[in-house]
């Protein structure tokens, strides 16, 4: 007697797209209602001053960098898996490739401290220049080695994690904006950080389309299309000015604001267990996501979490790190969470000695000790602004 299993995909109704318009409309509308509150003058953060229309206009011109960097993100991360299926590339070798980017992305920790001693923007623009170069070895190879594909794009993924939000802070401590600016810029970033992975997924689909043979190549070029963009329009506000710190000096810094803040050890934990989670949560729960609305929904209140935790994790390290040290020290916090990473995909994908479950709670762990981290730091206080911040 034989088994038919009936099978049905989940779609979302009518009313959970107006929950999430009016949800995204409120978060807009009482947006500058709950920032006046901790501005620290009464005037609104919206005026016409000299002072607040040259931070408004540099937050614009910096909120569309940042989308321009996060849709090449999320292209590659959705297509990236179609195009390994595409190719016939099977789950083993998927593994060897995720062992080899997560190895690159721990052996360049140090990009950060590169960051520190050559300026944000230089990062900044290789980012752009790492998708060109991706984009066309795609372009070019019927059959791309996919390795040097994840190695660059390893690379891209870490200066992502850093280089925008340092960049961000030095201008605006550079340029003399109010701090309330700032805490503004984190919470946007967020928002269009998560905006513009959602509408690089409608864009993927939409390139490849139907048919399959003609559609496989043009996301790439419109990685290329946007990455060059990216750096036209980065480069026509580019500021050369050299740093004036040397490495000697810099080290000297970092030993005695970094290593030798118990404080910053309770950040950097955090930021490690949280980066830890973050990408176990994905490689194991985003490919089980379809027809499962039980699963949707944890999907999208885990990353609702997510969304309020990393302003205030921004907020935190304005707080304790200081400008100058800033790339150098969220760069090297996440080389643990890189190294754990590795363990836990060598241990279930070659060895198979843990479970999936195992691996999600140990997510579940890294983001309770994350809480409680920042919760210990919010409670200690800060330390005064030109004290931490003018080295």
């Amino acid at each position: 007697m034989g088994v038919v299993i009936e099978s049905s995909v989940w779609e979302p109704s009518a009313s959970v797209y107006i929950f999430i318009f009016l949800s995204c409309f409120l978060s807009l509308s009482l947006f500058p209602v709950y920032l006046s509150k901790d501005a620290p003058t009464k005037s609104s953060p919206f005026s016409d001053n000299p002072t607040t229309s040259s931070s408004l206009r540099f937050q614009r011109y910096f909120l569309l960098l940042y989308s321009l960097a996060s849709v090449l993100e999320g292209l590659w991360s959705v297509y990236g898996e179609f195009e390994l299926v595409y190719y016939g590339i099977s789950k083993e070798d998927t593994v060897t490739l995720m062992l080899i980017g997560f190895g690159a992305a721990l052996f360049v920790c140090f990009l950060g401290v590169v960051s520190d001693l050559m300026g944000q923007k230089k990062i900044c623009l290789l980012f752009y220049t790492l998708h060109i170069i991706v984009g066309i070895w795609k372009r070019i190879t019927s059959s791309p080695s996919f390795w040097v594909a994840n190695v660059c794009l390893s690379l891209a993924t870490s200066i992502f994690s850093f280089s925008f939000e340092t960049w961000v802070v030095v201008e605006h401590d550079k340029q003399g904006h109010r701090q309330d600016i700032l805490n503004e810029t984190f919470w946007l970033m967020t928002f269009f950080e998560s905006a513009s992975l959602i509408g690089s997924q409608v864009i993927g689909n939409w390139l490849v389309g139907s048919n399959l043979e003609k559609g496989i190549a043009s996301p790439s070029t419109a990685v290329i299309s946007l990455a060059i963009v990216g750096i036209i329009y980065m480069s026509r506000d580019y500021d050369g000015t050299p740093q004036s710190v040397t490495f000697k000096d810099y080290k000297v810094s970092f030993c005695t604001y970094i290593l030798g803040d118990r404080r910053i050890w309770l950040l950097a934990c955090a930021q490690a267990c949280l980066h830890f989670s973050i990408v176990v949560f994905w490689i194991l729960w985003a490919p089980t996501l379809v027809e499962i609305g039980v699963l949707v929904t944890q999907f999208s209140l885990f990353h609702a979490c997510i969304g309020l935790i990393l302003p205030s994790l921004a907020r935190l390290r304005t707080m304790y790190v200081p400008n100058e040290l800033r790339g150098g020290m969220i760069s090297l916090s996440l080389a643990p969470a890189n190294a754990a990473i590795l363990f836990v995909l060598m241990q279930r994908g070659y060895y198979r000695t843990i479970e999936n479950a195992t691996i999600i709670a140990f997510a579940a762990l890294g983001l309770f000790v994350a809480a409680g981290c920042m919760h210990v730091l919010k409670r200690w206080g800060k330390q005064p602004y030109q004290n931490w911040h003018k080295l």
